[in-house]
């Protein structure tokens, strides 16, 4: 009964979204999140920034936002997305690949600005014969970058004498996490590294996957780049650290929150590469010359304190985060 009235709670909300009336002459933006993190919440915060630089800020009243966060659930992430699209709103902001993929599947006509999501290839979205969604804009990112996020941790951690076992968790239903495990374990042998990889397809299942996942004796956690461990990833660093084992990662924003190191992209700048984008389609009321494009800022960062604590050096070519 509770599941019921939460679901038609939810209806009721997304119905009087879509029955609110939009301002004359404002543009509304409809911002969906696919789950609550505070990492990717830095995402949209570049998005809203960017819009507020090229003219189009809350606080002045030249547009307005509508932001719904879906908190991991499907059903209530595709009543979010419908709900938008019945008003309809001017353009969609999407966070995240579950969002994006949401928002892809329910409309062919808003423009959809994308954030912290994978390529079109990775998500899926393109046909065997080479014909994709052309309302889909924003800023991707494909695989590319993995090689030199997973470099880093035989280049800093080391194991004489023996192979370094480096243990993952993926998400079996997000095709740009197991696409970034089978990358990984191409380069695994020639790095003389083992990679011991489990399934963890909800953030529920965290800490028992990673204590399994400690149990077979990793040297190192490296955070494969996926909704699930966003979502899961203070109940992974807490298991790593009880064990002293430590997290490398490809995402910037992670290191922060307790990680060694990673050569990722900056979550912030992502969202405003997208925000620019949106604000463009704003401002000509085109989608010409728009596209989706791959994320420009990234950057090598390292957690002193961690390292530290680890005994790990750092290149000089790295930079500390606050």
């Amino acid at each position: 009964m509770k599941m019921k009235a939460g679901c038609l709670l939810w209806v009721i909300t997304v119905m009087l979204i879509a029955c609110q009336p939009r301002h004359k002459g404002i543009p509304v933006i409809g911002f969906v999140d696919a789950f609550e993190d505070e990492t990717i919440a830095q995402a949209r915060k570049g998005f809203t920034d960017a819009l507020a630089k090229n003219g189009y800020s809350e606080n002045k009243g030249t547009v307005e936002i509508k932001y719904q966060n879906a908190q991991g659930d499907i059903p209530t992430l595709t009543q979010i997305v419908n709900g938008f699209t019945s008003q309809p709103v001017t353009l969609l902001a999407t966070c995240t690949t579950l969002a994006s993929v949401t928002a892809a599947q329910n409309t062919s006509t808003i423009p959809v600005f994308m954030m912290v999501s994978p390529t079109l290839e990775r998500m899926k979205l393109v046909r065997t014969n080479g014909r994709q969604p052309t309302n889909l804009f924003g800023a991707v990112e494909d695989l590319n970058y993995i090689d030199t996020s997973f470099k880093l941790i035989p280049a800093m951690v080391k194991t004489p004498g023996r192979k370094l076992r480096i243990g993952m968790v993926y998400n079996q239903a997000e095709p740009q996490s197991a696409d970034a495990l089978k990358r990984i374990q191409g380069l695994a042998a020639g790095l003389n590294t083992e990679v011991v990889a489990l399934p963890l397809n909800s953030s529920a299942d965290a800490q028992l996957v990673t204590q399994a996942l400690l149990n077979k004796h990793i040297d190192v956690f490296f955070a494969n780049p996926d909704n699930t461990v966003f979502a899961a990833f203070a109940t992974i660093l807490k298991s790593c650290n009880d064990k002293s084992v430590p997290v490398f990662t490809s995402e910037a924003g992670l290191v922060q929150r307790g990680a060694v190191a990673a050569f990722g992209a900056d979550i912030y700048q992502w969202g405003y590469q997208a925000g620019l984008q949106a604000a463009q389609y704003l401002k000509t009321h085109s989608t010409a010359g728009l596209r989706p494009e791959l994320v420009k800022v990234r950057k090598r960062v390292y957690n002193a304190a961690v390292a530290a604590k680890y005994h790990i050096s750092v290149p000089a070519n790295f930079t500390a985060v606050n």
